[in-house]
């Protein structure tokens, strides 16, 4: 199981985006953007056009978390900006095998998310066409929240029907993962680790990414 960092730039310098993202680059997998609309949830970050702008100064995966009321409406936008894999929520979806078909027919990996109250079964039926799983462990909106361990067998609960699926489908978390709370989700399952506030929030987000790094490296080995 490959275990890999996501740096999520919601709490990064946006100003100084680009810079901001050099600074983890060496350490980190892939580069976790939350898009938000201000209708699905309050607040209102940023679209397509800045995963357009950041493409050019990074060859790292761009991994796309969509919290917006109407996610299909953007994936057009997002392929052509150059995202790697697009995660929408299914509380979010109408019909969510046709998202998942429409975004992995525009070359982006897809994927589930769901906030802590919805049940795992709203994701289940569709792990043959997903390549990511997102249990949030924060409600999705705000960076900075306290990590939610009551999620935590939802994320265990993921982790057992992934391998009964016999697919690579990645099991991410997002919200409040730091160090005392990213053992407990490795414990639990997950894989792919969205950390925010504990990087760019740290006073040299660079040796905050390099930190992460070694603690996963070393749990792996």
């Amino acid at each position: 199981m490959t275990r890999r960092l996501a740096p999520s730039v919601l709490n990064a310098d946006l100003a100084q985006l680009a810079d901001q993202v050099r600074l983890v680059e060496e350490a980190a997998d892939w580069i976790h953007l939350d898009l938000m609309d201000g209708h699905f949830v309050p607040n209102l970050t940023f679209g397509p056009p800045v995963v357009a702008a950041l493409r050019p100064y990074t060859d790292h995966y761009l991994d796309c978390h969509l919290m917006v009321t109407d996610p299909e409406a953007l994936l057009p936008a997002l392929a052509e900006a150059g995202a790697g894999g697009v995660t929408m929520h299914v509380e979010a979806l109408d019909d969510p095998v046709r998202a998942l078909r429409a975004a992995a027919g525009l070359g982006m990996a897809p994927g589930l998310a769901l906030r802590p109250g919805t049940p795992l079964q709203a994701v289940l039926p569709h792990l043959d066409a997903v390549d990511l799983v997102l249990p949030m462990t924060v409600e999705p909106g705000f960076g900075g929240q306290a990590f939610d361990d009551g999620v935590l067998p939802k994320i265990a609960a993921a982790r057992d029907a992934i391998r009964r699926a016999g697919r690579p489908v990645a099991l991410q978390v997002d919200g409040g993962v730091n160090a005392a709370t990213l053992p407990r989700c490795l414990d639990a399952g997950a894989d792919v680790f969205v950390v925010g506030t504990a990087i760019f929030g740290a006073d040299d987000p660079a040796a905050a990414a390099k930190a992460f790094r070694a603690l996963l490296d070393r749990e792996e080995g």
